[in-house]
């Protein structure tokens, strides 16, 4: 992958990724969630979270809101790719 402002997102990048798949569907259904709660339902560690919430940040289909030490990570829903993921997901598994 390229760094940097010529950096290509591709989908194979977002869904090579069984955990982050799991990290990005649990952020979708539920809205919002914060960091702990996320990682007790994907079942993944801190470290590995934080990857995979970096990458997801950095595709903009999550955004963080910090509230002191509490990490919130919302599902941009007004993106049109995130908007597509979702209804993906209700195709998918419906």
């Amino acid at each position: 992958m390229l760094e940097g402002k010529n950096r290509k997102y591709l989908l194979e990048d977002l869904l090579g990724s069984r955990a982050r798949v799991k990290i990005l569907k649990i952020i979708a259904n539920e809205g919002e969630i914060n960091v702990s709660a996320l990682i007790r339902k994907a079942k993944v560690n801190h470290k590995n979270a934080q990857k995979h919430l970096k990458y997801l940040k950095e595709v903009k289909l999550v955004e963080q809101k910090n509230f002191g030490r509490i990490k919130i990570f919302r599902f941009k829903k007004e993106n049109v790719k995130a908007k597509s993921f979702k209804c993906f997901l209700a195709i998918w598994e419906n």
